[in-house]
């Protein structure tokens, strides 16, 4: 007879009624009535008897154990500081805690990985980071919830084998297909090419714009049947990359028109003779144009980003060319470096087209020296955030002091703002001198025009300005502006957080 048939019979009334049982794990009952200490024990044993009880209909799945961790978890210090953040200390520095963190070989203790995971699931950007620094146990506790699914096969782990471009999501698919394109990119072609015909248009631009990594001469006929593509998307993606492929026809076809826009002419000024650039936007758009990716409507036809007058539709269509342009045509066509070539006057025009086509084409081909040469050549002097883009094209050592100067040459227009929004963290060196001086500067003046600008800097510069700043900042003193303190706790916040991933 079992416990709950004893406590049972106890319960009857009758000749068979019995006293109930003493279980081992019930409190003695202090000479409680018997009536009371059946209850007990009934209460005790139904929760016993829940607690053991098998679902129905299937036996219960193994979980597998969490993997061994490959790598450690950060100092005690540093997992600390993880929670005060997760509890809404200075959240923004998250995403700089997890990549500085991942940059070290370094893991989030477990304890932190359910509530990472959870902020992860409704900030999709923080993701990535997330990815970097979860650790194998990571994946594995997203394996146990659907919630945090979006770790598992999403980013930049495919997570799994050749399968997943026969079964796989969208983004496993990109994912298997990036990989292949860093490794094995004829491979990677092979495989799109065999299921080209039967994806859907916004797949097939998503997995075209893998072809950015690897890209090659050997890409260009399939790159080449893209442009015919019924996919606006896949068409625009195709051009743009075509216009990357060194040596390609469709660098030949813009040449040409690019040529047939701008030409070299020998004038004589004040008894030299000089080289000029004559400017003649295209008269006409054709099929063929469309087909290599120049719109009719050019976007920013009509209004320009940043503001500025208008750009009438044949000026659009001239930059859209000049953009798509091999830029060896020029130095070519001119026999000169590219500093002189951007310094050359043009004719019946300032060269604003000229000049803002050329930027385009130096960010899209990755040409270090005509991007030195517009940064430092003067010639763009109201088209800034232009030249911000470029900074992302030099050399590692040359950044800081380029984007320095920009920030000089800007201080005090509106452009400001929008010139720091494009240059990356984190600002150090010269660039890190120029916001402080800049911030340093307009906190002495505070008016109400220099109150926005203050309080617009101090956010972009809480996550990218070097955290040695603070020193420089703090010594503003008591009347600093609001903005100001808040920036130099910022910044003590994340040098402290630094060291400690150090230890």
């Amino acid at each position: 007879m079992t416990a709950w048939d004893e406590h049972v019979t106890a319960a009857l009334l009758g000749t068979e009624r019995r006293d109930p049982p003493v279980l081992a794990e019930a409190p003695p009952d202090g000479g409680a009535d018997r009536a009371g200490r059946l209850l007990d024990q009934a209460a005790l044993l139904a929760v016993r008897r829940r607690a053991g009880r098998v679902p129905a209909g299937a036996a219960p799945e193994p979980v597998a154990l969490a993997p061994v961790e490959d790598v450690p978890a950060v100092p005690r210090a540093a997992a600390a500081r993880l929670r005060r953040i997760l509890g809404g200390e200075q959240i923004r520095v998250l995403p700089e805690w997890l990549d500085a963190a991942a940059a070290r070989g370094l893991r989030v203790p477990a304890q932190s990985l359910p509530e990472l995971l959870e902020r992860g699931r409704s900030d999709r950007m923080l993701r990535p980071s997330i990815a970097r620094a979860c650790g194998r146990r990571g994946v594995w506790l997203a394996l146990q919830n659907t919630d945090w699914a979006y770790l598992v096969g999403s980013g930049d782990d495919p997570g799994g084998g050749p399968e997943v471009w026969e079964t796989g999501t969208r983004n496993r698919r990109v994912a298997y297909l990036t990989m292949l394109r860093e490794t094995a990119p004829e491979r990677a072609r092979e495989l799109l090419r065999g299921t080209w015909a039967k994806e859907p248009a916004p797949d097939r631009a998503a997995f075209l714009a893998t072809f950015g990594h690897g890209l090659s001469l050997d890409d260009e006929e399939f790159l080449e049947a893209a442009l015919g593509d019924r996919g606006k998307d896949v068409r625009q993606i195709a051009s743009d990359l075509l216009a990357r492929v060194p040596g390609s026809a469709y660098g030949e076809r813009m040449a040409a028109r690019a040529r047939a826009c701008l030409t070299a002419e020998e004038r004589t000024v004040q008894g030299r003779k000089q080289t000029w650039i004559r400017v003649e936007p295209p008269d006409a758009h054709d099929e063929d144009m469309a087909r290599d990716g120049v719109p009719f409507h050019p976007t920013g036809s009509f209004a320009p980003r940043g503001g500025g007058a208008p750009v009438g539709t044949r000026a659009a269509w001239l930059r859209e060319i000049l953009a798509r342009t091999p830029l060896s045509t020029w130095t070519e066509l001119f026999g000169l470096p590219p500093m002189e070539i951007v310094c050359l006057p043009v004719s019946d025009s300032d060269g604003r087209d000229v000049h803002i086509g050329w930027a385009r084409a130096a960010l899209g081909q990755r040409d270090t020296g005509w991007a030195r040469a517009l940064l430092r050549g003067g010639v763009m002097v109201d088209e800034p955030e232009a030249l911000a883009d470029l900074l992302s094209v030099l050399p590692g050592p040359e950044r800081d002091p380029a984007a320095a100067d920009l920030i000089r040459w800007v201080e005090g227009r509106p452009g400001l703002l929008r010139v720091l929004e494009r240059v990356p963290g984190p600002w150090a060196g010269p660039l890190a001198a120029a916001v402080v001086e800049t911030l340093s500067a307009s906190a002495e003046r505070p008016t109400r025009r220099d109150e926005h600008l203050i309080t617009q800097l101090c956010r972009l510069a809480d996550q990218r300005l070097d955290p040695a700043a603070a020193v420089r900042l703090a010594a503003l003193g008591p009347a600093a502006p609001r903005a100001v303190t808040d920036l130099v706790a910022t910044l003590r916040f994340r040098d402290e957080m630094l060291k400690e991933l150090d230890q």
